[in-house]
């Protein structure tokens, strides 16, 4: 079984064949999807469908593109949502400095008001770092939660940073383009820290790219991980399913 640790599954892309899109996920031996809130609207989106279905959970967050929304309304929603049995994590949240589409200010200050929840309410945080990598590495070095570095594709420092707080690192498709140039990140990740995600409906690995990303695809990122790593598919998705259910929690033992 393979777990989509990262998909945008209530993004309007999916809404034509939601349950299609599930079906061949399940044909393609993934068992669950993380199905992740990068807005509160989204998150709640994510937590009505995993409220609907086993084999799906949800995350909760307020994405860095969103940050200059972020206040004390925001805060005591996401706070509610957290509660909630089918919110595994806090996030997407983080570090956005390549689009800007919040100042960057307003990025930290929710990014620590988000990570301080997370560690308050006992909840990993999936963290979105791009551009960022001086200030994402300042940051991590004293949270008190568990971390994902989600789609990872940051320098070394932050390789490093992750390492030091036993951060689990979540690879998406990105790893099967051409300009993928960081292979030594997949040998060197520790196993007991690996995890394959789509981010669907974005980044649709080779063969699929320009399609829509989707649960069934996050396969195709694992047999990369294998190759790379001189592994067998069975084991990648052996340990990235356990890492998954250590990780996110007893729900993970549900399947589509």
């Amino acid at each position: 079984m393979l777990v989509d640790a990262h998909c945008h599954l209530g993004d309007a892309a999916f809404d034509p064949d939601r349950e299609a899109v599930l079906a061949r996920a399940r044909d393609a031996d993934v068992g669950h999807v993380v199905v992740i809130g990068a807005t509160l609207p989204e998150s709640e989106r994510a937590v009505a469908l995993a409220r609907a279905r086993p084999g799906l959970s949800a995350t909760a967050g307020v994405h860095p593109h969103e940050a200059r929304h972020w206040s004390p309304a925001a805060a005591a929603r996401l706070r509610d949502l957290l509660a909630l049995p089918e919110v595994v994590a806090l996030g997407e949240t983080g570090l956005d400095y390549h689009y800007d589409h919040s100042p960057r200010d307003a990025q930290r200050d929710a990014f620590a008001a988000q990570l301080e929840l997370a560690a308050e309410v006992r909840k990993p945080v999936v963290v979105h770092a791009r551009d960022a990598d001086d200030d994402m590495v300042a940051m991590l070095q004293d949270v008190a939660t568990t971390v994902v570095l989600h789609s990872f594709s940051s320098g070394p420092s932050v390789f490093e940073a992750g390492l030091a707080i036993a951060a689990y690192f979540s690879f998406s498709g990105m790893i099967t383009f051409k300009n993928w140039t960081m292979t030594d990140r997949l040998t060197a990740c520790p196993p007991d820290r690996l995890l394959v995600e789509t981010d669907g409906p974005y980044l649709a690995p080779v063969p699929h790219r320009g399609k829509r990303n989707e649960p069934a695809f996050v396969r195709a990122v694992a047999e990369a991980l294998a190759r790379a790593r001189g592994e067998s598919l069975d084991s990648i998705g052996q340990y990235t399913t356990d890492n998954a259910r250590r990780l996110f929690g007893a729900r993970l033992d549900t399947t589509l």
